[in-house]
């Protein structure tokens, strides 16, 4: 079991969903899948992690934007705003946090719902994720990186997208770090 000071939280990492073999979910143990692919993430933005503590110790914590496993590729929006109620609460229980990384279109969506509904503004603009990525999202004093799943089937296939999660990677944790650095 991890333990975290949800004070001492500063970047949210939320993937897309599930896997259907909740064995391989981020807290299970680290030989879950999901943990793996995010730790293969990480390395490649050159940070070594090995378990949990590793990441809540530099104020990460991994979570999913829908709640439950997917059954098919698409999800509804329905579905996506049902599920971005309890990510919401999630949320609620960080009191600092300084960015968001949205790991896929269902992260993406989820976080644009919750801000519509209690900011009455999409923190991200529309558009393929390549296009938007290195754009600066920013509403309430939290930034928000667009990027790809690193969790799931597709994570090994697509070399060109393990780059960019990296880069975004890299880009969020160089922006966490330099908030911390201004509140010294």
């Amino acid at each position: 079991m991890v333990q975290m000071d949800p004070e001492c939280i500063r970047l949210i990492m939320i993937s897309e969903a599930p896997s259907a073999d909740l064995s391989n979910y981020f807290y299970k143990n680290i030989s879950a899948s999901f943990f793996q692919t995010t730790m293969s993430s990480f390395q490649d933005a050159g940070i070594e992690i090995k378990t949990w503590d590793d990441l809540t110790s530099m104020g990460i914590y991994l979570t999913t934007a829908i709640k439950c496993p997917k059954k098919d590729y698409l999800v509804s929006s329905r579905t996506i705003k049902n599920c971005a109620a309890i990510l919401q609460k999630e949320l609620s229980q960080f009191p600092d946090i300084r960015a968001v990384m949205c790991m896929g279109d269902f992260a993406i969506k989820a976080i644009n719902h919750i801000y519509k509904v209690t900011a009455g503004i999409a923190p991200i603009k529309p558009g393929a994720t390549y296009k938007i990525r290195k754009e600066i999202f920013e509403l309430n004093g939290i930034r928000f990186f667009p990027s790809y799943t690193q969790t799931g089937d597709s994570f090994n296939i697509e070399k060109s997208k393990r780059r960019m999660i990296a880069e975004d990677i890299k880009t969020a944790l160089s922006y966490v770090q330099a908030y911390g650095k201004q509140k010294e």
